[in-house]
């Protein structure tokens, strides 16, 4: 089917509404994906018909809402080319991802060990690891980024040594929309015998990664960046990691056999999906890989790329506006001030005027820090926005800068 913005976007029943009067225009796809109509009904049908807790169950409401979650770790597993189904691991979302293979990493490191991270970093695939050097006495290390917000590769290959343990980076900036070259530091890394563990936030609802084809080792995503709920996401891990790794919680669904002399701990993926999960949640996770999938991602990334390279132009045009991050390999993501105004007051007026964009730091204070500045202003696009509504947005920028200067 040839892909059609306008059809597309009756399957999100938020974007038909108003916002100040005026039609939504929502730009904010960084922070979290609208819903299509299909991920909403997967949630109310399961409430409405087969709500029951799964696994052990023997009653019929129970197997099926079994059937149904099992059937969405499958649909993950075919998504990301990932190996085995048992190294799919449901999460409450990527932070959670990365604190359970951090807090794991206990048992791996000593004093004198060395973890390398990436200066465009969101503050979730940071601080665990500060907290992992706190405990255990490594040295955390930094890539640092050049002027137009890209990784000096350069530097990296300096920083890895027989000491680095651990690289962990993310496969999108979401302040910047900078797409990192992940294959060249999963290889490098690889070759000083170091882990790697790439956080997939950003990038999953505008590429599809295979998982198999990169050979990282560990790999983190959430299903509401991706068009599904929030609360939900996925922590990929090699067999051989996942069984390394300890428990990250104890509790129901990851116990083998309980005594109070010795608990013995259930095999993958269970081990580490303790108490009731997020049974609603891991359903809607994958009707929301069906309806991507039923797109086209190769038709996602033509569209938004089109979007961004008009959007660029149009922005640029004004006087005194900056983007932040102008690196060649960039998502659909546009991070900009205008000289002499502070981000939130324009993201305030834009949004009387209907429009939804983040201002801040977006959660990456040290990028916010490299340029000198207090935050930016960051439009974000997805494959249902159309060339009108970055219409809608420059309009909206000029009067706000006319109203601030």
């Amino acid at each position: 089917m040839a892909f059609n913005v306008q059809e597309i976007r009756k399957d999100f029943p938020i974007l038909q509404r108003e916002v100040n009067g005026k039609p939504l225009v929502y730009l904010d796809n960084a922070a979290t994906t609208q819903k299509p109509q299909a991920v909403i009904n997967s949630i109310v049908d399961y409430y409405t018909n087969y709500n029951a807790n799964i696994h052990r169950g023997v009653h019929t409401l129970s197997q099926e809402a079994t059937d149904v979650y099992e059937g969405a770790r499958k649909k993950i597993q075919e998504h990301f080319n990932i190996k085995h189904a048992h190294e799919v691991i449901f999460t409450a979302g990527t932070t959670h991802g990365i604190n359970l293979v951090a807090n794991g990493f206990n048992e791996f490191l000593n004093n004198g060990d060395e973890i390398i991270v990436s200066a465009l970093e969101h503050h979730s695939n940071i601080v665990p690891w500060q907290m992992l050097c706190e405990r255990t006495g490594a040295e955390l290390k930094v890539i640092p980024i050049d002027e137009k917000g890209v990784l000096v590769f350069s530097e990296y290959e300096k920083l890895l040594s027989e000491n680095t343990k651990l690289v962990f980076v993310n496969h999108i900036s979401n302040a910047l929309g900078t797409i990192n070259p992940i294959a060249e530091i999963i290889v490098k890394a690889h070759e000083k015998g170091a882990a790697v563990l790439v956080d997939g936030a950003q990038s999953c609802s505008h590429i599809k990664p295979d998982l198999q084809a990169l050979d990282v080792d560990f790999y983190v995503t959430s299903a509401h960046k991706m068009c599904g709920p929030t609360g939900v996401g996925m922590l990929y891990g090699k067999e051989e990691w996942l069984n390394k790794l300890p428990p990250y919680q104890g509790g129901g669904e990851m116990i083998a056999e309980v005594t109070f002399e010795k608990t013995t701990y259930a095999g993958l993926p269970h081990k580490f999906e303790a108490g009731t999960p997020n049974i609603s949640g891991g359903i809607a996770f994958g009707a929301a890989i069906d309806y991507l999938n039923s797109i086209g991602f190769d038709e996602i990334e033509t569209h938004e790329h089109k979007l961004l390279t008009y959007a660029t132009e149009q922005l640029t045009a004004i006087e005194g506006l900056k983007i932040y991050g102008t690196g060649v390999d960039k998502t659909s993501v546009i991070s900009f001030n205008i000289e002499g105004i502070h981000p939130y007051d324009i993201g305030t007026i834009v949004d009387k005027l209907g429009i939804a964009v983040r201002t801040g730091h977006h959660c990456a204070q040290p990028i916010m820090d490299y340029y000198k500045i207090p935050g930016t202003v960051r439009a974000s696009f997805a494959f249902y926005n159309t060339k009108e509504e970055v219409d809608a947005l420059v309009k909206a920028v000029k009067k706000a800068k006319t109203m601030l200067t």
